[in-house]
């Protein structure tokens, strides 16, 4: 059994590992949505890498809720309100190695609805 988590580690660093190279050989200038997820909680940040700070963030910490595809849609939409209040539209969207379903699909979906554009 221990075999398949290390399995699943090492698959989702290897998406990861795709996503930075593919983002370092365009020279991507635009802000990075990242997406990441722990069992029981959800983030949401938009980072300008070039000067290394954060843009807008939500996490479900900040909403008092555990997150499920709901809270995952409504932390989609604040994201992309407070990314159009700091002035940013287009952005390359990071999931942070974990497959694009579920509450990462629900975060994204609802960013895109709310005017975010990757």
């Amino acid at each position: 059994m221990k075999k398949i988590n290390v399995d699943r580690k090492h698959r989702k660093s290897l998406r990861h590992t795709r996503f930075f190279n593919r983002l370092k050989r365009e020279g991507n200038t635009k802000p990075r949505f990242v997406v990441s997820k722990t069992n029981a909680n959800l983030f949401a940040q938009i980072l300008n890498d070039q000067n290394g700070t954060v843009i807008a963030a939500v996490n479900s910490l900040q909403l008092k809720k555990q997150a499920n595809i709901t809270v995952a849609q409504e932390i989609g939409g604040l994201i992309a309100e407070k990314a159009k209040a700091a002035g940013v539209s287009e952005v390359v969207f990071d999931r942070c190695g974990s497959k694009f379903h579920g509450q990462i699909k629900a975060v994204a979906d609802a960013a895109r609805e709310k005017g975010l554009v990757f």
